[in-house]
């Protein structure tokens, strides 16, 4: 009874503990709904006025697609790179692989703001600023690392016997590999694949070192917005994109669930 009863309490600040974190994005969605002119809580009168806004910006509508379409190559170009490199760093055996590994997610650790600056110094001086492929290239460095670690994890989780058997019964490095090794990282491949789209989607910092008017992402639009004027059509582009995020996370989970996505 007594172990009962100390559970109570507990429940009671982990419950409220969720109300502080999530009040913030909860309370975006009664905004995106406000009918004022400005950014107010609770607002005065409800309506859509600014969803309709929000589809009839034609600036913001063409930096999601940009935003859409480039978290989409960035993710396609991370697993092709991560998944070899994961293989290599936990099947095989060399010299300085630890320091290689700790090197190849070192992004991980540096302050956006300097990785920033430092990928604008280098892309300026090849002409890559205000380019798609120069956003690839720098979300590139941001999301292998991600996508790195997640299938590393999961290559280092995974019983080998599988892929002994199949090299035992005369099958070829490459045949295991793609027909053996690859299929039972698909969990990891997924959950890469998520956490790097949502990654090259939401960023902002480096971005804006390379942002200008011929090509902007949503992130940098929606701040430069912000900037000028503050209006409920943030709350709206902002419900839409927690909403999006969600459906991003319910594919995973639907499709092995968040467990097996992260773990084997």
């Amino acid at each position: 009874m007594e172990i009962h009863k100390t559970t109570w309490p507990m429940r009671i600040v982990v419950f409220l503990l969720f109300v502080y974190l999530l009040a913030p994005v909860i309370l975006v969605f009664p905004l995106s709904f406000s009918g004022d002119q400005v950014l107010r809580f609770p607002p005065s009168f409800w309506s859509t006025r600014w969803y309709s806004a929000l589809f009839a910006n034609s600036q913001v509508l063409k930096a999601f697609w940009t935003s859409l379409s480039l978290a989409a190559i960035v993710t396609v170009l991370s697993i092709v790179i991560a998944v070899p490199a994961a293989w290599v760093m936990t099947r095989l055996r060399f010299a300085g692989r630890d320091l290689l590994f700790n090197l190849f997610t070192a992004p991980l650790l540096l302050p956006t703001i300097v990785l920033g600056l430092a990928i604008l110094i280098v892309f300026a001086s090849f002409g890559l600023l205000a380019t798609m492929h120069g956003l690839v290239f720098a979300h590139l460095v941001v999301t292998l690392p991600y996508a790195l670690r997640v299938l590393a994890v999961s290559l280092s989780t995974q019983d080998r016997a599988c892929e002994e058997a199949a090299r035992t019964l005369g099958a070829k490095p490459l045949t295991v590999f793609f027909r053996v090794t690859v299929p039972m990282l698909t969990p990891g491949i997924v959950a890469a694949a998520a956490l790097c789209f949502l990654v090259s989607f939401d960023e902002v910092v480096i971005t804006l070192f390379l942002t200008g008017p011929r090509i902007s992402t949503l992130p940098v639009e929606l701040y430069n917005y912000v900037y000028n004027q503050a209006d409920p059509l943030v709350a709206a582009a902002s419900a839409l994109l927690i909403l999006l995020t969600l459906g991003v996370i319910m594919i995973v989970e639907r499709a092995m669930g968040l467990g097996k996505a992260f773990v084997k």
